[in-house]
């Protein structure tokens, strides 16, 4: 029987996201589409000073062979938070071969601002999964924070990086033409036994991980976040070094600073937390791992959670509850 509907031109999987700034300094939703299995939200109330985003899948994940596909478009001077409301889980490929994926791409223009902070991936074991997510940025007054992330599994069931693979690069290009690579970060997690790495190691991925539970990568850029950059590279070099005594030497800081760092250095020690910073083409790149997924949640509330909840609104840190 002949269908009377016209046949649908939409892809399944794909969304799209813009945003604007209205006089006087009103953010304002002007497109929100998505098709299954990708689902978008927006609760964002009217006062306040971004557009905040839910993204989600139905089934609460990523099962084999799915393909997400997201754009987005920050006007001049607006501003975007992107949130989730649990970690995205990639469920059991079906053969090596079948990859689950999920590609963002955002252009953020003059004066705009992108917050992404979602919920670690948590790929389950026999998991294979692709992601790619590309900024276009204004080079000289957008403003960038990302967060990517991914936990070892479902630790319930004994999963400890059990996954086939697990892929993301970040890429953030200037939006003027011609159009310049800023910045290229590319994390491989290969975890099939035939990988070249496990052959010349002899060693499963879980091994290679050293037993943290959680790796991910922070990255900062733009004027809304000067001081929040500032305050990173300071925190890392004030990290004790090797044979230099619990005190590092060049930080210059008052008393109560000093002991809220102190306090927050116990805290590193007991969650296993393993950190970097460093400053790349006018990028703060941020390399975290800990022992426990709770712990690099508070670490990471502790770090960006007060710029972004005045920067963004409270909802923006949704994931680091």
């Amino acid at each position: 029987m002949t269908s009377p509907f016209a046949p649908s031109a939409s892809i399944p999987g794909t969304g799209h996201i813009s945003v604007c700034l209205l006089p006087p300094s009103t953010p304002h939703l002007t497109t929100l589409s998505y098709t299954y299995p990708l689902k978008l939200i927006s609760p964002t109330h009217p006062s306040q000073r971004a557009i905040l985003i839910f993204l989600l899948s139905y089934g609460g994940g990523l099962v084999s062979g799915d393909a997400i596909t997201l754009s987005a478009d920050v006007l001049a001077n607006a501003r975007l938070a992107l949130v989730t409301q649990g970690s995205t889980k990639v469920f059991k490929a079906r053969s090596p071969d079948v990859v689950s994926t999920q590609t963002l791409n955002v252009r953020v223009e003059a004066g705009a601002a992108l917050c992404l902070l979602p919920d670690p991936v948590q790929p389950f074991a026999g998991s294979v999964y692709e992601q790619r997510q590309v900024f276009r940025v204004n080079a000289a007054t957008a403003s960038l924070l990302v967060l990517d992330w991914v936990s070892e599994g479902r630790t319930a069931r004994g999963e400890r990086w059990d996954f086939r693979s697990w892929r993301g690069k970040n890429e953030v290009w200037t939006l003027e033409e011609p159009a310049r690579l800023l910045l290229r970060d590319n994390v491989i997690l290969d975890g099939d036994e035939q990988s070249p790495l496990h052959q010349i190691t002899g060693e499963p991925l879980k091994s290679r991980m050293d037993k943290l539970s959680i790796f991910g990568t922070l990255i900062v850029r733009g004027p809304l976040f000067t001081t929040l950059a500032s305050f990173l590279l300071e925190e890392f070099l004030a990290l004790p070094r090797v044979g230099s005594g619990s005190r590092n030497w060049h930080s210059e800081t008052s008393p109560t600073a000093d002991e809220k760092r102190a306090s927050r250095h116990k805290r590193e020690q007991a969650d296993g937390i393993l950190w970097t910073a460093a400053a790349v083409r006018g990028f703060v790149i941020v390399k975290i791992g800990a022992r426990s997924v709770e712990g690099a949640r508070n670490w990471m509330r502790e770090m960006v959670g007060e710029v972004v909840e005045r920067e963004f609104g409270e909802g923006s840190l949704l994931c680091l509850r």
